[in-house]
């Protein structure tokens, strides 16, 4: 693979992840709106992002975070630095690997499959336990998640799609 297509899959892999993250965040406002989803709070992340910084890496209970100044904008910087984060080394390492672009089906069930990077690192982290199950509505929470991480592969696999 020459420079000039790992820089390619470099900036598709940008693209990708912020496209997913995107629409993974004008999904869940349509789908939390009415109550279907639980809505994503850039707040928590933030504070999360500030509780690692400061070395707490994990929460009993999410009341044990405390605020963090700058929270909704460290917790937007994080949101999409992850998804970028996600979606570049996985379109990298296929192409890299496999001498292609991602195919779109493997990229859209990566991208579901990230789910387990809220269920066992983000939930954990937040005091929620694994997969959100010690959430108010732990099925709420998983099925949430699951359903942000659908629209985040779909974000995804439309950049390659669209390629």
């Amino acid at each position: 693979m020459s420079t000039i297509d790992t820089m390619d899959i470099l900036i598709t892999g940008v693209v990708a992840g912020i496209a997913g993250t995107l629409t993974m965040d004008i999904l869940n406002s349509a789908f939390s709106r009415p109550g279907f989803l639980a809505k994503i709070d850039v707040r928590m992340i933030g504070r999360m992002v500030g509780g690692w910084m400061r070395g707490q890496f994990r929460y009993n209970d999410p009341g044990e975070m405390k605020l963090v100044a700058n929270e909704i904008f460290i917790g937007y910087l994080a949101h999409y630095g992850i998804g970028v984060g996600l979606a570049v080394p996985f379109l990298l390492g296929w192409s890299l690997g496999f001498g292609e672009i991602t195919p779109p089906l493997w990229l859209f069930l990566y991208g579901v499959a990230t789910t387990a990077a809220s269920c066992f690192v983000v939930y954990p982290s937040m005091g929620q336990g694994l997969c959100g199950m010690k959430s108010e509505n732990a099925k709420k929470s998983f099925l949430s998640s699951l359903a942000n991480h659908i629209f985040f592969a779909l974000g995804m696999t439309m950049v390659v799609l669209l390629k």
